[in-house]
């Protein structure tokens, strides 16, 4: 395991991992914008509220990328069926 140093909002993280560099450092960047879109709709805003807000904007665009997936997983299952009946 090694540490990576990521800068969010500033302020320095070392991060224990086994994940590749430049991964860990896309994801800083990406928490980074979340919270930076939030400071600028509401500059005053305590850094744990901002960081709620963040993660809950995170949390919803997770779930409907696995809605989407499991849609699509859905959508793959019956075509396949229905292939696979054409085939017989």
């Amino acid at each position: 395991m090694r540490s990576v140093e990521v800068k969010i909002l500033g302020q320095s993280y070392s991060i224990r991992t086994e994940e590749d560099e430049a991964y860990i450092r896309s994801l800083a960047q990406y928490v980074d914008e979340k919270l930076n879109e939030i400071y600028n709709v509401a500059p005053n805003i305590t850094h744990v509220k901002a960081a709620i807000m963040a993660a809950f904007g995170i949390a919803d665009e997770f779930f409907k990328l696995k809605m989407e997936q499991e849609n699509l997983d859905r959508i793959i299952a019956e075509k396949t069926k229905i292939l696979s009946g054409l085939l017989e």
